[in-house]
């Protein structure tokens, strides 16, 4: 590891319980900023209720930290938009957002629509199909950002079960992701989670950030963000334990094909060919070829979008 990265691990790794709520609170009232969570949600009904229920509890109604909660669904074919709607939350449609621009499936399109529909200063990104939620997820990752001027971008890290087995998870991030940050963004190696769905970050930087459509968006704001900001503006803290729906082995291949993506581009803005991943299944007369086109599309940074600078002039 880059010495460089063992004094940023001492200066920008924190615990939940580094700030407490009244602190964080006190430190808001202060700087006047507002804080956004978005939660991208599809085919989610288990699970957003509880989680909307929690933060609205502990972090709007306990204590004044979240001024907006929106939950955008992008096309969820059960009651994810009621469950998230009756909990308390503000839902949006990801169609109804910029319906000039065609949506693209993906959670990155997602991410990327909600600049346009959430106020905070600070918009913090939280999945949608955690178990046990904790608002520790929340606090823990704004409280930086509310504390410290000198941080633009905070990730969460923690303890990802598989079954009974402790610190099993994260597949798709052992096996892709770290090889890939270590070996080529060695500043990044630091992250415990980079892939992780539950980080924050100032509005200021995110409008400044292509965001790629797919599963590629942690690894592409991650690595934008270095490039942008610097690493000592970015930061991360231990929230504990995440426990939520884990993806069979096809997804993580078509997940991690899609990362390797984002990591490409990254690495050679060129003359690039539209891959294709190719997975088998095994059928009546033996195993079946299924062809998965891999995320490549980005959207530019929402500076560049009309509605987004009109918006922000009205």
């Amino acid at each position: 590891m880059l010495e460089e990265v063992e004094r940023w691990l001492n200066r920008r790794s924190w615990s939940v319980a580094d700030r407490p709520l009244d602190r964080l609170v006190a430190a808001k009232r202060a700087s006047g900023a507002t804080v956004s969570v978005v939660l991208p949600a599809l085919d989610e009904q288990e699970t957003v209720g509880a989680i909307v229920a929690e933060i609205r509890r502990a972090l709007m109604e306990r204590v004044p930290l979240v001024d907006e909660l929106v939950v955008i669904d992008s096309g969820s074919s059960d009651r994810t938009a009621e469950v998230a709607r009756e909990a308390g939350a503000k839902v949006v449609r990801r169609d109804e957002i910029l319906p000039r621009i065609a949506p693209l499936p993906g959670k990155g399109e997602v991410l990327w629509r909600s600049l346009l529909v959430t106020s905070g200063d600070i918009v913090a990104f939280v999945d949608a199909d955690l178990r046990e939620f904790s608002a520790d997820f929340v606090s823990g990752i704004v409280g930086p950002l509310l504390t410290d001027p000198d941080v633009a971008f905070v990730k969460a890290m923690y303890d990802r079960p598989l079954g009974e087995a402790a610190g099993q998870g994260g597949r798709v991030t052992e096996l892709m992701a770290r090889p890939l940050l270590n070996m080529h963004w060695p500043r990044l190696a630091g992250f415990v989670q980079p892939l992780g769905g539950e980080y924050a970050a100032r509005r200021s930087l995110l409008e400044r950030l292509p965001f790629p459509v797919g599963y590629g968006v942690e690894l592409g704001l991650l690595v934008d963000a270095l490039h942008t900001v610097g690493l000592d503006a970015l930061a991360q803290v231990d929230v504990g334990v995440r426990k939520h729906r884990h993806q069979d082995g096809q997804a993580l291949g078509r997940m991690a094909a899609a990362i390797y993506r984002t990591a490409q581009v990254r690495l050679a803005r060129g003359h690039l060919v539209r891959p294709e991943l190719t997975q088998f299944e095994r059928g009546e007369r033996g195993f079946v070829p299924r062809s998965h086109a891999v995320d490549t599309e980005e959207r530019p940074p929402m500076t560049g979008i009309a509605e987004y600078a009109h918006r922000r002039v009205a």
